[in-house]
Parts: C-alpha cells; sequence; structure tokens
C-alpha cells in the first residue's frame, strides 16, 4: 500500500468525523435534540476503522475536543470548561471501537450499546453533580432515571449516524479500493 492511499484514507475517515462532530451543532439552535449527537459513533467509527491506534484515540478525541469548545462559546460557557469524566467515556467508546473486528449491523449495534451503557453510567454519577442528588446509592439510581430520556436520544443518534458514518464509509471502500485498510487489500 503505497503512502498516498494510507493518506487518501485517513483524509476521508478525517473528513467524516469533522463532519459528524460539526453535526453536534445542531443541538444549539434545536434543543430538543439534546443529546441525539454523534458522539458515541464518532469515537466507535476512529477506534474501529483506523489501522494506527494512536490517531484511533486522537483524531475522534480531538474533534470532540473542538466540537466542545464551540458549543461551549455558544453557550457562553468558557470554551475550555470540559468535563474530564466525558473524555474518559469518550476514550473508552474509542477502546470499544477498536474491538469491532468485522463491521456490521449486529457490531456497531452492540458497540453503540456498550458506549451508551458507558456514558450513562460514568456520566450520571450523582458526585459528578454536586447537591442535585444525594451521593449514595439511591442518588445514583435518581440520576440515571432522570438521564433516560438523554441517553434514548443518545441512542437514537448513534443509530442515525451510524448509518451514515459506518454505511457511508463501507459503501465507499466497496466502490473505491484506495480506502480499503492494508489486511483488507492483501486478501
Amino acid at each position: 500500500m503505497t503512502l498516498q492511499k494510507v493518506d487518501t484514507r485517513n483524509i476521508v475517515l478525517i473528513g467524516m468525523i469533522a463532519f459528524a462532530a460539526a453535526m453536534r451543532l445542531l443541538t444549539f439552535e434545536f434543543q430538543f435534540l439534546s443529546n441525539f449527537t454523534p458522539v458515541g459513533v464518532i469515537a466507535l467509527f476512529g477506534g474501529a476503522y483506523f489501522t494506527e491506534k494512536w490517531k484511533a484515540f486522537l483524531v475522534p478525541l480531538l474533534a470532540l475536543f473542538v466540537s466542545d469548545m464551540l458549543i461551549n462559546t455558544l453557550y457562553h460557557f468558557s470554551p475550555f470548561a470540559i468535563s474530564y469524566w466525558m473524555y474518559l467515556c469518550f476514550a473508552i467508546m474509542v477502546f470499544i471501537g477498536t474491538l469491532i473486528k468485522k463491521v456490521n449491523v449486529a457490531n456497531v449495534a452492540l458497540a453503540s450499546i456498550a458506549a451508551v451503557l458507558v456514558h450513562w453510567l460514568i456520566m450520571d454519577m450523582p458526585f459528578l453533580y454536586g447537591t442535585l442528588y444525594p451521593h449514595t446509592w439511591t442518588g445514583y439510581g435518581q440520576s440515571l432515571v432522570k438521564a433516560i430520556p438523554f441517553e434514548r436520544n443518545m441512542i437514537l443518534g448513534d443509530a442515525i449516524y451510524g448509518i451514515i458514518l459506518f454505511g457511508g464509509f463501507e459503501l465507499a471502500k466497496h466502490k473505491y479500493v484506495f480506502l480499503r485498510s492494508k489486511s483488507k487489500l492483501a486478501l
């Protein structure tokens, strides 16, 4: 595989991730779409398709960071007001994406469900929200229940954007040989 083919493949992957990250800005204008975003799929997609693991983590996390900065600016927060817990979730989601060895509907759906569960179980820990919920198992349960509508939107967002990203790239790989990874070309 030539360097040009590798670069072109990576550029396409980066472009698709950047497009998906830009879609996060829709929630600013359409707040009923809260959490209907491609964050989980961006992480899974990067993990599944980048052959070099450092790119699998760097590109999605950087795209999410830049889109977070833009979203925070739109909401008049500090651009750097980020949650380290959220980035831990994103990193775990990328790792889950690296476990996808064969891209198909079942594997991507299972990975998406795992990504949403990671987000739900970590981001809804009551101590992350000060005094909003008691710092007890009961408070954790209350937080999890209150988060169900947001997590439902996340799973729906993952489904729609998953079809676009994973489906789109798989279709493109069938049409354009240079988008296939080195191991796929050797077959």
